[in-house]
């Protein structure tokens, strides 16, 4: 005789069969068994002037429901999609809300399997994009290794910097695994730091990858586990696309305010890092290439962003680098089609170093302009001092090693010149440099800014280092032979 359980909820007060429990409906089995509800999230993911984007993972596999409205109190409710959490997704689902208002504030909140959660009893805020030119932020940053640090403060600084875009520059988690299963678990760990939650319920967040979310450090085009990484990567994040449809990544455009940023892979088609920098060897592939070069040339936005994982500059040129510094070939080749396609208002922004670093390609010098890379490194790990044995073409700012930091880019779109203004932040929010500010004045052929936007100090140990002497602290010994200047033209 099979032996009654007793749940004590509604009509199994009397107790139930199992087999008569797993054959009852599913919504009742949910009620006795666990309530539904978000495991993690709820997320904002790719924003647009007339959609918004949530993500979240349901605590198991049945629908889940956005509703909407222009008010808290939900006087006005709107229905908003349904979908269904799978197991194969790991219960992650991505509703896109379409036909809002522009530049409009929207609560939201969700329904799993026809109930509200139990645990989060509020609404939440987000905002649509702006239809057109606007004045908005952008907060950026990456390695963010919950295993270091569980608590992460550097929240508490981008809350107070209060950006309407987030972005995720790779290694957002260090997965170092092939195991799908690791992936998810540390993503959804991430999804749970306490300083993190209302930056995520509130702002878009927006992603790429790196090595340590791709795979195994420094890893490539070759890995076998590619495919299986990039299902978690696309089940986690809610970017507007991965890719195209016949070429796999997480690289896509975004369009904000009159700004274009252009998220890379630069892992998922990567050449081997000890591949010989040629013409042939490529971080990007020739598909992902062509669609970059596509894009810029048709883009007429004032400001044209590349959101890469590692940086642009020649600072990893040598051994143990795995950034564009040992790919400038390939570099090389973009910045010459910028250069040859006249196509003004480039500047990059990078992670992966541990480091916070302002630098900039000479390239002023060849026909071209001086092309900015500001890199924000770490969200959450251990900071490095990698900067006493690296150089750079160009260090507008010395280098923060102090402590985590997150970057910050302030544009105003609004008026008659357009302008980007950058600073660094660390974790207690203050800004470590004087700002960098460009107008797409700055970003044209033929125009010198480099030696204007660098600090005096840094001009003065670049001098120093070009006649043989260190980078920091010392001047070459008489007799000496001077370095020749590296004008971002090779290797």
């Amino acid at each position: 005789m099979t032996r009654n359980l007793t749940f004590g909820r509604r009509a199994f007060l009397a107790g139930a069969s199992l087999s008569a429990l797993l054959a009852a409906a599913p919504r009742a089995l949910a009620e006795v068994l666990g309530y539904p509800r978000a495991l993690q999230g709820p997320m904002v993911g790719s924003p647009g002037p007339s959609h918004f984007t949530v993500w979240v993972r349901a605590s198991g596999a049945f629908p889940v429901t956005l509703e909407y409205s222009t008010d808290r109190d939900f006087e006005t409710l709107i229905q908003g999609p349904t979908a269904t959490a799978r197991a194969e997704d790991d219960c992650c689902v991505t509703l896109r809300v379409d036909g809002v208002q522009p530049d409009t504030d929207y609560w939201y909140r969700l329904k799993y399997n026809g109930d509200a959660d139990r645990y989060q009893h509020f609404p939440y805020r987000t905002r649509t994009a702006p239809a057109g030119a606007a004045e908005f932020s952008v907060a950026f940053g990456s390695c963010c290794r919950i295993q270091f640090d569980a608590d992460q403060p550097i929240w508490n600084a981008v809350r107070e910097i209060d950006p309407d875009l987030m972005f995720w520059l790779g290694d957002n988690i260090y997965g170092d695994s092939d195991q799908p299963s690791v992936l998810a678990d540390l993503y959804g760990r991430g999804r749970l730091v306490e300083r993190l939650v209302p930056l995520l319920r509130s702002k878009p967040q927006l992603a790429i990858w790196d090595d340590h979310d791709f795979g195994y450090n420094n890893g490539d085009g070759r890995s076998p586990y590619k495919a299986a990484s990039l299902k978690v990567f696309k089940d986690f994040w809610a970017n507007p696309s991965y890719g195209e449809a016949d070429n796999p990544g997480v690289y896509f455009k975004q369009a904000y305010g009159g700004v274009d940023f252009f998220f890379l892979d630069g892992r998922y088609h990567r050449d081997p890092i000890e591949t010989p920098d040629t013409g042939r060897k490529t971080m990007l592939g020739a598909r992902q290439k062509a669609w970059l070069k596509r894009e810029l040339a048709a883009s007429t936005a004032a400001f044209k962003v590349l959101v890469a994982g590692g940086g642009f500059s020649s600072a990893e040129n040598e051994e143990g680098g795995d950034s564009w510094g040992v790919f400038l070939t390939e570099r090389n080749e973009i910045f010459d089609f910028i250069r040859d396609r006249n196509i003004g208002g480039v500047f990059c922004i990078t992670g992966d170093s541990h480091m916070g670093e302002l630098n900039c390609i000479p390239r002023s010098d060849v026909g071209g302009y001086d092309i900015y890379d500001f890199c924000s490194s770490p969200l959450a790990q251990m900071p490095a001092v990698k900067n006493t044995r690296q150089t750079p073409e160009v260090r507008i700012r010395d280098t923060w090693t102090r402590s985590v930091n997150v970057g910050h880019l302030r544009f105003d779109m609004t008026g008659p010149t357009p302008t980007m203004t950058y600073t660094l932040h660390d974790v207690m929010g203050e800004a470590v440099w004087d700002p960098l500010v460009l107008t797409p004045a700055d970003l044209t052929n033929g125009v010198r800014t480099w030696d204007k936007k660098a600090d005096p100090e840094e001009l003065q140990r670049l001098e120093r280092f070009k006649r043989g002497g260190g980078y920091y602290g010392y001047d070459p010994a008489p007799g000496w032979p001077s370095r020749p200047y590296y004008n971002g033209e090779g290797g």
